[in-house]
């Protein structure tokens, strides 16, 4: 499942956090980041997904 979450993350990133951590604080930051610019939001997706891994 991993690995479909970072294919989600790159393609639309807050999808990929949503998918690891729900709706929560670091969803808002990854649309937050997303909007001002998508590779910080791709940056940010794969960290949520890296430091959330099981």
């Amino acid at each position: 499942m991993s690995i479909l979450r970072i294919i989600f993350a790159i393609i639309l990133p807050p999808l990929g956090v949503f998918f690891t951590v729900g709706i929560g604080k670091s969803f808002w930051i990854n649309i937050l980041l997303t909007l001002l610019g998508f590779v910080p939001g791709i940056v940010h997706a794969i960290w949520v997904i890296a430091k959330n891994d099981k």
